[in-house]
């Protein structure tokens, strides 16, 4: 739940690992060159295969965890189940930290000032912590969609094994919903039912209501 046996012998590593990564050069079209109107206006084609597949998942991961981060009191953002153990809050950041960070590895630069050496407990606010969560899914989801399949299949080395950049979005993507879990545990010992399953029971008691009601 932790995830201590793999981020922590690799907080050092992954920090300079990051640091090291140089911005992309900012391409700017020159509006009176061939093909500039073409070059602004031209989006991105949607996702297939594989990569849709993922990015339903990322966004359900996104989605609920955003869900709970809103619908958790601001002040049980300190509560932790036990000593030792990260708080609501710090569950969150935690997930920001890994979608930030781990696209490092494969040359995509994290936000300016990012730090990944103790992000998971560098703000307390609800709405810092919120929007961190928020803009680290949206940082994933940019990287992968611009990545070209060159790019994904590119060796990296990940935590002492040779893997690929492909695997990296994977391992977010299963890092992601593995702290869900944890935040929907966290969200029911306090109380807390998750907006998603509130919603999908009142509308299955409307339902059972209707019938009734007709009856009379």
């Amino acid at each position: 739940m932790h995830h201590n046996r793999i981020f922590h012998p690799l907080m050092t590593f992954l920090a300079f690992a990051i640091l090291a990564v140089s911005p992309a050069p900012a391409v700017h079209a020159d509006a009176n060159s061939p093909g500039a109107s073409a070059a602004v206006t031209a989006a991105p084609a949607a996702p297939v295969g594989y990569r849709a597949d993922m990015l339903t998942w990322i966004n359900q991961a996104q989605s609920e965890l955003e869900q709970l981060a809103a619908a958790m009191p601001a002040d049980k953002y300190s509560w932790r189940p036990g000593k030792g153990v990260r708080s609501v809050g710090e569950v969150y950041l935690h997930v920001a930290q890994a979608n930030f960070g781990l696209p490092g590895f494969i040359g995509v630069q994290p936000p300016a000032g990012f730090k990944f050496e103790g992000y998971d407990t560098s703000m307390t606010a609800k709405a810092d912590i919120q929007k961190a969560l928020h803009d680290s899914f949206e940082h994933v989801k940019k990287a992968f969609t611009a990545a070209s399949e060159a790019d994904l299949d590119k060796s990296v080395e990940l935590f002492g094994n040779k893997s690929t950049a492909r695997n990296i979005y994977m391992l977010l993507l299963s890092h992601a919903h593995e702290h869900l879990g944890q935040s929907i545990a966290y969200a029911r010992m306090n109380g807390v039912v998750p907006p998603w399953t509130e919603a999908r029971n009142a509308a299955i008691k409307k339902a059972m209501e209707k019938p009734a009601a007709e009856k009379k």
